[in-house]
């Protein structure tokens, strides 16, 4: 049954298509794989590879395992090639071979390990190579070690590199040329494997970063390649929610747990139907704006489990089960995520299924 009062999540699928016609434009000549891990950037990674299969997607990046798994139950026979970014984890090469999941070595026992499994033949699988982000990956000396035993890749046929760029929101850092020239040196290492490097901000950083393939995540779900809007992104996902009350507060009274904002002057306040348990952060607040008839209304007050409350002073619109926008075409990701002190990223993937979900097309 659907509650009338629930917080509504639409996701466009037509501006996700947008979105990976204007990063496949961007990346010249490299494959488009798209990162739907997190359930597709909590979207549903299932009705997101859907779409972007028949846009023309034909590699994908999930994180765990079991995001593999999911993925290629849902494609069912398609041939995609689905990459796990966790690797060859303990206990996982059987699972990984049998769904025809390639994974992303990160270190020489993952290595090791996918050797070891594949003794009877020999199995694919993409090298992680760190080159400054210093979460997983093998870093420059490793894989030298890693070539000068080359027993350790008897069975193992290594047919991409990848590395992962830490700073490429902020284009003029100096860590995205520095990763750019250990990854070029760490991949010649590997003539006959394909390359890939770059991020959604990666493909925005020129020419020379795109190698193979590009990995985007955040610019397909709506996020900007660096944190703001871009006009060359669309918005996918609009959460809404409905006016519970019209009330009125009094100059000198406050509003909200804490008693955190105190009314300068007689306010028409709006109680909306969502707070932190519908995925809009706590500290939204006093930074905070929703999106109704027209306009930005500030926030006014801590968000709650349940509820928050906005300003609609002198807006005659505001009335019980009039929608507001929290985010969407109107109030981008980007800008809502910036006022609540967090990235675009967090707020796509703390949506919580309470939402009643439309898709369109």
């Amino acid at each position: 049954m659907t509650d009338l009062q629930d917080a509504r999540l639409t996701i466009d699928l037509d501006a996700l298509a947008s979105n990976y016609a204007a990063l496949k434009s961007a990346a010249g000549g490299a494959e488009i794989a798209p990162a739907v891990k997190a359930d597709g950037y909590g979207l549903g990674a299932a009705r997101v590879a859907d779409r972007l299969w028949q846009e023309g997607a034909r590699s994908f990046y999930v994180a765990r395992l079991s995001e593999g798994l999911a993925l290629r139950a849902s494609l069912g026979d398609r041939p995609a090639d689905i990459h796990v970014l966790d690797g060859a984890t303990p206990g996982s090469a059987a699972a990984l071979e049998a769904a025809d999941l390639k994974p992303v070595l990160n270190s020489l026992p993952q290595i090791e390990a996918w050797n070891s499994h594949a003794r009877d033949g020999r199995r694919a699988a993409s090298l992680h190579i760190d080159t400054g982000m210093n979460r997983l990956g093998l870093r420059l000396e490793e894989i030298k070690v890693l070539l000068g035993a080359m027993d350790r890749l008897k069975h193992v046929e290594i047919v991409q590199v990848l590395s992962h760029l830490a700073c490429a929101d902020t284009p003029d850092h100096p860590l995205n040329r520095q990763q750019l020239e250990r990854f070029t040196e760490a991949a010649a290492l590997f003539p006959q494997a394909r390359r890939s490097l770059a991020n959604s901000a990666g493909i925005f950083l020129g020419p020379d970063y795109a190698f193979d393939q590009a990995r985007p995540g955040i610019s397909l779900y709506g996020g900007g390649p660096t944190g703001v809007p871009d006009a060359r992104i669309r918005a996918v996902a609009t959460l809404e929610a409905p006016i519970l009350q019209v009330r009125n507060l009094p100059r000198g009274e406050s509003i909200g747990y804490g008693a955190t904002y105190t009314a300068t002057d007689n306010t028409r306040v709006a109680i909306v139907a969502a707070g932190y348990a519908d995925g809009l952060p706590r500290a939204a607040h006093p930074r905070g704006a929703i999106w109704f008839d027209g306009a930005l209304r500030p926030l006014l007050g801590r968000v709650s489990m349940d509820l928050l409350a906005i300003d609609i002073t002198d807006c005659d619109a505001a009335r019980p089960g009039a929608m507001v926008e929290i985010i969407g075409p109107n109030r981008l990701v980007d800008d809502a995520a910036t006022a609540a002190g967090t990235t675009a990223y967090e707020l796509l993937t703390r949506i919580a299924p309470r939402a009643q979900l439309l898709v369109r097309p």
